[in-house]
């Protein structure tokens, strides 16, 4: 299996309504993209996140089925709305479980 973990960092004009929806948005795709295993997303709380407010984590069967996901439409359209709302920057770190 494969983990994807992924954090956000909006700008100051993201608002707390468009990161929530950027969640929900991000939870469809379990359901729209074959291959994803698990899926968790939510918002920092602890204040130690270096300026990250939203987190995901999408756990695949395999790297075929991540390689499958990045360029699915649905994720390139879930892309394309985090940099509509402001997205400033991305950590993306994938690893095997």
């Amino acid at each position: 299996m494969v983990e994807h973990v992924v954090l956000f960092k909006f700008g100051p004009h993201t608002t707390d309504e468009q990161m929530q929806e950027c969640i929900k948005k991000a939870a469809t795709l379990q359901d729209e993209i074959p291959g994803i295993v698990d899926f968790v997303a939510g918002r920092d709380f602890s204040g130690r996140n270096q300026g990250f407010q939203v987190g995901l984590t999408v756990r695949f069967k395999d790297r075929e089925a991540l390689d499958h996901y990045i360029p699915h439409p649905k994720h390139q359209e879930f892309v394309q709305y985090t940099l509509d709302i402001g997205r400033q920057d991305i950590i993306v770190l994938d690893f095997e479980i």
